[in-house]
């Protein structure tokens, strides 16, 4: 895909994505410090787009609320309450799926863009990306109503791609901790956990705004988004890709996420 299509959706002056030195920095970047925030990534004009699209299509998000650990596995109700393998965390959402984006979508035409896979692959050190073998989870839209928040968890997946769309009134903050899910032993780092979860530990906060493109490191980093407050919407675009071909997200993850399988 050739980079004039990208050129009313990402702002190439500021985010010359193609150049070898610009890559090189923001890889440095996301090495050091875990994540990786391109403010105005997107143009204004992409954002409006987005927006526009994400209210016209809201009816058809799937709300759910999940209860799970910070591990995102299986709750081990044989330990203490406090333990982190068995304190169940809330996370609560809407999302429309990748097949209900518009094929036209700015954001259809950003993820499938060979200019801008390039980029991700040399930031985030990968061979090749690919999008997900089943027709929900490449591209997804979240919605966080007010209340609405994305519990304390450390993420499956070895990066994670996202694009502020919409900011709230107040809350709906990204707060973080690297490198938090194993101590200086290598084992799991379960006392600071409960600390954090406890509210002894306090997390880092990471600033972001509408059109800021976020790379982040989140298998070793525990992170959460705080609960929304007031009526102004969250909204948070998802670009999920595989480093290996024809791989879906399991039946399981797919009913619990999305309510459907395909």
């Amino acid at each position: 895909m050739k980079s004039t299509q990208l050129r009313g959706i990402v702002d190439l002056i500021n985010h010359p994505i193609k150049n070898t030195d610009y890559r090189s920095n923001c890889k440095e970047k996301l090495d050091k410090n875990g994540v990786l925030v391109l403010d105005n990534f997107l143009t204004q004009k992409a954002i409006d787009r987005i927006l526009i699209e994400a209210d016209k299509y809201k009816s058809l998000a799937y709300y759910c609320t999940n209860y799970h650990n910070v591990y995102l596995n299986k709750q081990d109700d044989s330990l203490p309450k406090s333990h982190p393998r068995s304190r169940k965390i809330i996370s609560s959402k809407g999302c429309i799926t990748d097949d209900q984006v518009p094929i036209d979508s700015p954001l259809r035409v950003l993820y499938s863009s060979d200019e801008f896979q390039d980029f991700l692959c040399a930031v985030l050190g990968e061979m090749e990306l690919h999008n997900y073998y089943d027709s929900l989870s490449s591209i997804n839209i979240h919605y966080a109503k007010q209340g609405q928040e994305l519990g304390w968890h450390f993420d499956n997946s070895s990066f994670a791609i996202t694009l502020l769309i919409q900011k709230p009134t107040k809350g709906g903050q990204f707060e973080y901790i690297r490198d938090f899910r194993y101590d200086s032993q290598g084992n799991d780092n379960y006392k600071d956990i409960e600390d954090l979860l406890d509210g002894i530990i306090e997390p880092n906060l990471l600033v972001m705004n509408p059109g800021s493109l976020v790379l982040f490191r989140g298998k070793e980093s525990i992170h959460r988004v705080t609960p929304v407050e007031g009526n102004k919407v969250r909204i948070l675009s998802v670009l999920a890709y595989n480093s290996e071909p024809n791989i879906a997200l399991s039946e399981e993850a797919r009913m619990t996420f999305y309510g459907r399988l395909k």
